[in-house]
């Protein structure tokens, strides 16, 4: 049987080509003990799809920086898979905008642009507005949206920012699973994961997260409410904000260059 499109074919049977490290990127210290302990998370079937989930969860938790070159070796090691399985993960989180191959260097989490930016506000404000605007007659069920606002003020408490960080991801992620639909659960998480990757360009998390927490926490206490117009509301200018100020900051970022 023919080779499918998209699989290891001519590459692979020349044998792996050793990445030459591009200039402005930096490996992550530490990478290959980080991921050490999610091997237990494969269990004995373990599956590209798996892997992949894997990665994708530790890039919306920013352990590995946009730039970030994942070494087959490395990553490979960690989790204990094989080379072909961990070349497939990383198949799907090229195609997930996470990750991006470059010819004769390897692999490395993807550097987002402005255009990705604004793309992706559009589709957060189409699924999470949509999500609490489709919210029925209350009581919502809103434990995940609070168990997210808690461990948001938490981590502040803490001074840790990116904690706090992570907190604002599951929130929002929270925030979607009121739908009750796996498919926008899925998507959602895709897309979360990517704006961390944007959320990088912000040199002071502390002063970009803050002013976020007390929001999420307004939107938690009108949802308990019952008002979901009101948190609709709220959720808009919310993303408005946020996007404005990211844009803002890609903006300096990029005249400094």
């Amino acid at each position: 049987m023919p080779e499918a499109p998209g699989k290891a074919g001519k590459a692979g049977a020349a044998g792996p080509v050793e990445p030459v490290e591009p200039a402005g990127y930096a490996p992550a210290p530490g990478l290959a003990a980080g991921l050490e302990a999610d091997r237990a998370l494969l269990g004995r079937t373990s599956t590209a799809e798996r892997v992949a989930d894997i990665l994708r969860d530790r890039i919306a938790e920013g352990f590995f920086p946009p730039g970030t070159r994942l070494s087959e070796d490395s990553v490979g090691g960690a989790l204990g898979v094989s080379r072909n399985t961990l070349r497939e993960a990383f198949r799907l989180l090229t195609h997930e905008r996470l990750l991006v191959h470059e010819l004769n260097r390897g692999v490395f989490v993807r550097v987002v642009t402005v255009d990705d930016l604004n793309d992706i506000y559009r589709v957060r404000r189409l699924v999470e507005c949509a999500a609490v605007r489709g919210l029925g007659e209350p009581p919502y069920e809103v434990r995940a949206v609070e168990a997210a606002v808690l461990a948001g003020e938490r981590a502040a408490r803490d001074r840790a920012w990116e904690e706090l960080s992570t907190a604002n991801i599951r929130f929002h992620q929270a925030i979607v699973s009121l739908a009750g639909s796996p498919r926008a659960d899925e998507l959602m998480r895709a897309v979360l994961a990517e704006l961390r990757l944007v959320f990088h360009v912000m040199a002071d998390p502390r002063r970009f997260y803050a002013p976020y927490l007390v929001r999420n926490r307004q939107i938690l206490e009108v949802l308990q409410g019952g008002d979901a117009v009101e948190a609709e509301r709220l959720l808009a200018s919310y993303l408005d904000d946020s996007q404005g100020q990211l844009a803002d900051a890609y903006a300096r970022k990029m005249s400094r260059r």
